[in-house]
C-alpha cells in the first residue's frame, strides 16, 4: 500500500485560504472566522489544532495530512489564539462568540427598550461585553494597562447610556417605531467611544507596520487611526442590519392577534431575528476592509517615513494588522 504523498511545506497558512484583495475571498475567511461553532471544540482538539499549525511552520508534516486539513488546523488555531502573541484567547472574547453573544445582547436591548432600568442594565452588558471583545482582539503585542482598560470601559458605558436615556426622552411624544431604534444610536455612539478608547495605547505609540514581506519597519501612529476608524465603520455596519430590520418586523408582528395571545414569545423571536441578521453581518462587514491594511509610506509621519527611506528608499506601501 502506497503512503499519500506528503504535503509540500510551502503553503503560505499565515495568510488567509482565500484571496484578501476581494470582497469576497475575504467574506469566505470571516464566515470560517466567525463560525459559532468553533466554540464547541475541546480544549484537545484547539491543542491538536495548535501543534499541526506550529509543526507545519517550523517545517515538519505530520504523514497523511491533507490539504483541508491543514487549512481547517489553521482556522481552529486562528479561532481561539491571538495572532500577534500566540496566547489562547479568552472564550466569549473569540471572533467565534461575536454572533450568539451579540444575538443575545442586541435582542434584549431592542425587546426592552421601555423602561430606565432595562435600557440602563441592557447598555451596561453590551459594553462589558464589547471591551472583553476589543481587549481580547486587540493589534500588535502591546500590553494594555487595567487603568486604561478601567476608563475605556467606564467612558464607553457611560457614553452608550446617557445616549440610549437622552434619546428616550426624546422619543416620548413620535411614534413607537422611532423608540425601538434607540438601542441602534447607543451602540453607534458608544462604539465611537469604545474603540479609539481600548486601544489609546496604539494610538499614542503606533503600531506596527511592515513590508509586503512581514518585516516590521517600525511602529506608526498613522497607521493606528487608520486601523482604528476601519473598525469602528465595521462595528457600526454589523449592529446595523441587527438592529434595523428586526425592530421593522416586530413592529408589524405586535399589531397582530398571534403576539398579543403569546406576549412571552416577543424576546425569543427578537433575539432569532437578530441572530439571522448577524449570521451575516458579522462576517460580511469584518471584511470590509482588508485584515492585512495598507497605506502608502507618504502617509505616515515624517519621523516614520525618514526611518523606512534610509532601510529601503525604494518601498511605496507598508502593511498593519488592522485589529477587529
Amino acid at each position: 500500500q502506497k503512503m499519500p504523498p506528503s504535503l509540500p511545506t510551502t503553503i503560505n497558512i499565515r495568510e488567509p485560504r482565500w484571496d484578501q484583495s476581494t470582497f469576497q475571498g475575504r467574506a469566505k475567511h470571516f464566515f470560517m472566522v466567525t463560525d459559532p461553532r468553533n466554540l464547541l471544540l475541546s480544549g484537545a482538539t484547539l491543542e491538536e489544532a495548535r501543534r499541526v499549525v506550529e509543526d507545519y511552520r517550523a517545517g515538519t508534516v505530520p504523514p497523511g495530512l491533507t490539504e483541508d486539513q491543514l487549512w481547517r488546523a489553521k482556522y481552529i488555531y486562528d479561532s481561539a489564539f491571538h495572532p500577534d502573541t500566540g496566547e489562547k484567547m479568552f472564550l466569549i472574547g473569540r471572533m467565534s462568540a461575536q454572533v450568539p453573544m451579540n444575538m443575545t445582547i442586541t435582542g434584549c436591548m431592542l425587546t426592552f427598550y421601555r423602561t430606565t432600568p432595562a435600557v440602563l442594565f441592557w447598555q451596561w452588558v453590551n459594553q462589558s461585553f464589547n471591551a472583553i471583545v476589543n481587549y481580547t482582539n486587540r493589534s500588535g503585542d502591546a500590553p494594555i494597562t487595567p487603568s486604561q482598560l478601567g476608563t475605556a470601559y467606564v467612558s464607553a458605558t457611560t457614553g452608550a447610556v446617557v445616549t440610549a436615556l437622552g434619546l428616550k426622552s426624546l422619543t416620548k411624544h413620535l411614534p413607537a417605531i422611532v423608540g425601538r431604534y434607540v438601542p441602534f444610536a447607543a451602540v453607534a455612539a458608544a462604539n465611537c467611544i469604545n474603540i479609539p478608547l481600548m486601544r489609546q495605547r496604539e494610538l499614542k505609540l503606533g503600531i506596527p507596520v511592515t513590508d509586503e514581506n512581514g518585516n516590521r519597519l517600525g511602529e506608526s501612529t498613522a497607521a493606528a487611526q487608520k486601523a482604528i476608524f476601519q473598525v469602528v465603520v465595521s462595528r457600526i455596519g454589523m449592529a446595523v442590519p441587527a438592529m434595523a430590520i428586526p425592530p421593522v418586523i416586530m413592529n408589524a408582528l405586535e399589531k397582530r392577534a398571534f403576539l398579543k395571545r403569546y406576549p412571552y414569545l416577543n424576546a425569543p423571536l427578537q433575539v432569532g431575528l437578530v441572530g439571522l441578521c448577524l449570521v451575516f453581518a458579522t462576517p460580511l462587514c469584518c471584511a470590509l476592509f482588508p485584515q492585512k491594511s495598507s497605506m502608502s509610506v507618504s502617509r505616515l509621519e515624517p519621523e516614520v517615513q525618514a526611518r523606512i527611506q534610509e532601510k529601503d528608499p525604494r518601498l511605496e506601501t507598508v502593511y498593519f494588522n488592522k485589529g477587529l
